[in-house]
């Protein structure tokens, strides 16, 4: 490719590597990060272009952090190789926001709990059951998705929850799952199972601390709710 389209029509101190390396990345606009990941623009259009044209058709970095390398790849100038650059930027910008829940993260509230699975789970297109095994610190042992899928009594069996506090010597948990349409009010269906899991964690000994519903930035305890 020539190299005079990786920057075209960008002025050599406005160019975001150079503005990173002078100014650091905090400095840096969306499309300007952008347009680092994907490195180079097109015969007909500089990467600052490309990066304005990506961000405009999904309407911001929500919609297209969750773009799938084919969606990406519906944009004019994004082709495989550029998908790829993206969905590994995305990613290790996901995993880096996670890294701080993974040095023994203590729980105190329905709110440390939302936090701590709220990234992970409130933009995910099926509902996942996840538990959290918790020490007698309320630090986080584990985290383990139990279930994918609509929640109802039958499906989510505390044998498969409590297995696994077992195997982790869990003092407590907390449980949560994500309503995909947003909306976290929790349904009969999810009361109804957070009651059967309370009482099975009464007989063995493990504290069901509360059932976390998550939504779209937003959340439902049910112990708040004095459902639990």
């Amino acid at each position: 490719m020539n190299k005079n389209v990786m920057m075209r029509d960008v002025p050599q101190g406005d160019r975001p590597r150079e503005r990173l390396i002078r100014e650091g990345a905090p400095t840096l606009s969306n499309q300007e990060l952008l347009a680092i990941l994907l490195h180079s623009g097109t015969k007909n259009e500089s990467v600052m272009q490309l990066a304005e044209r990506l961000v405009s058709q999904f309407k911001g970095l929500e919609l297209l952090k969750e773009a799938s390398i084919e969606e990406l790849k519906s944009v004019k100038g994004i082709g495989t190789a550029k998908a790829v650059q993206l969905l590994a930027g995305f990613e290790i910008g996901q995993r880096m926001a996670r890294m701080v829940h993974d040095s023994r993260y203590a729980i105190r509230s329905p709110e440390d709990g939302a936090d701590y699975v709220m990234e992970e789970l409130r933009a995910l297109k099926q509902e996942h059951f996840v538990a959290l095994f918790l020490n007698t610190k309320n630090q986080v042992l584990q985290k383990k998705t139990i279930f994918v899928g609509s929640l109802n009594t039958s499906i989510v069996h505390p044998r498969e929850v409590f297995k696994e506090a077992v195997r982790q010597s869990a003092a407590s948990i907390i449980c949560f799952h994500n309503h995909p349409s947003g909306d976290p009010t929790p349904s009969r269906e999810d009361i109804d199972v957070t009651k059967r899991l309370v009482s099975c964690g009464k007989m063995l000994g493990v504290d069901v601390l509360d059932h976390i519903v998550i939504g779209d930035r937003k959340f439902v305890s049910l112990k708040q709710k004095g459902l639990i």
